[in-house]
């Protein structure tokens, strides 16, 4: 990942980290090109149909502003077993053991690629979060259509790319 990108994938996190403070949970995509556009949406948890009508718009505004660089980060919560990861969306319900709350981040950058990651959180006794470091992926990665970015990638890249 560039340098650009890194800083990119560091403000979206943030932002996103600031709102998880604050209780709220929108998914958040920052568009880097000619000029840079934050969007947000606080119903992308509520189902895959809505998660994708976002990533699409945030696609279309992406190609309208010439976006050369684009980070999607998105809170989920994570249960992560020898075999896969499965992500659902957060809730005010407890943990289930085995468990982890995670932002989930995917970068797209015209020279560098796709680089996909989560900056994974815990929480104080008294509900405050605590938040780690961005981790990326290093292992292959083979997202399925309801991964965050996913449509978001589909929708951005002209076909057959």
């Amino acid at each position: 990942m560039n340098e650009k990108t890194a800083a990119l994938l560091l403000d979206v996190t943030q932002r996103l980290e600031r709102s998880i403070v604050a209780h709220d949970c929108p998914a958040v995509v920052l568009l880097d090109g000619e000029r840079r556009l934050a969007l947000s949406d606080y119903d992308y948890l509520r189902d895959d149909q809505t998660a994708g009508a976002f990533e699409t718009r945030a696609a279309r505004k992406a190609r309208e502003l010439g976006v050369t660089r684009w980070v999607l980060a998105v809170p989920q919560v994570w249960a992560v077993t020898a075999e896969s990861v499965a992500m659902r969306a957060v809730s005010n319900h407890p943990l289930r053991e085995g468990e982890q709350e995670a932002i989930t981040w995917m970068t797209f950058d015209g020279e560098d690629g796709v680089d996909y990651g989560r900056v994974a959180y815990t929480r104080r006794p008294n509900g405050e979060p605590v938040f780690g470091e961005p981790e990326m992926f290093t292992v292959g990665v083979r997202p399925s259509a309801i991964m965050p970015g996913y449509v978001l990638l589909q929708e951005f890249l002209p076909q057959g790319e």
